[in-house]
């Protein structure tokens, strides 16, 4: 029987910033945003404040005026 503290079945969940769903942390691509404008870290160690976006087009097809509207919270992240 496993300890009731155990974590083993936890499946961290993400919400994407463009669309709003939640979803499995793997199934989202995390980024940081550099100078206005995202660098996608894929193996998810890049050392700042991440973000999550869907992988589908439409999401990141939207990301750049989701980043373009988001200026302020963008510099407080980082």
């Amino acid at each position: 029987m496993p300890n009731r503290s155990s974590h083993a079945k936890h499946v961290p969940q993400r919400t994407c910033v463009v669309c709003r769903a939640k979803t499995s942390k793997r199934d989202l691509i995390r980024f940081i945003v550099v100078k206005g404008s995202p660098v996608y870290d894929l193996k998810q160690k890049l050392p700042a404040r991440g973000s999550y976006v869907c992988d589908d087009n439409g999401c990141l097809a939207k990301l750049e005026k989701w980043i373009s509207r988001n200026k302020k919270k963008i510099k407080e992240m980082n």
